[in-house]
């Protein structure tokens, strides 16, 4: 299905909006962040782990994802569990899922029409392009 000249009229109205998203997202150490909150409800202490990123790099990246509204947090005893936002970041995610090969689109996707993504990423996309790997 081909995109309409009045949704890209529309998404110019969001472009401020997107361009920030896009900017958020463009930090590898965020997008790892994203990645593995994606699978569940992570504490610092879990994502400091499971990244090996280290706590005041870990601390900074989190505030600014919870600046952009794409986690939030709940408090459980000691620890702050962090879950993804209510925005369209599980949206972004699967489709770069599926823009980097990982997932098919999902049937009746507005893009089912075009050309298939590669098998790969490839090599030299740079530090933006390096994310975690959500489970098949």
């Amino acid at each position: 299905m081909k995109t309409a000249a009045a949704d890209f009229e529309a998404l110019k109205e969001l472009a401020n909006e997107a361009a920030e998203l896009m900017r958020v997202l463009g930090n590898a150490n965020r997008l790892q962040l994203l990645c593995q909150i994606a699978q569940g409800e992570r504490s610092v202490g879990q994502l400091e782990e499971q990244l090996d990123i280290k706590q005041p790099t870990l601390s900074q990246q989190l505030a600014e994802l919870r600046k952009a509204r794409l986690v939030q947090t709940r408090r459980e005893s000691r620890s702050i569990l962090y879950s993804l936002g209510d925005g369209p970041v599980r949206a972004v995610l699967d489709m770069l899922l599926v823009a980097f090969g990982i997932k098919l689109p999902a049937q009746g996707a507005p893009d089912a029409s075009a050309e298939p993504a590669p098998a790969s990423p490839p090599p030299a996309l740079g530090d933006a392009a390096r994310f975690a790997h959500l489970g098949k």
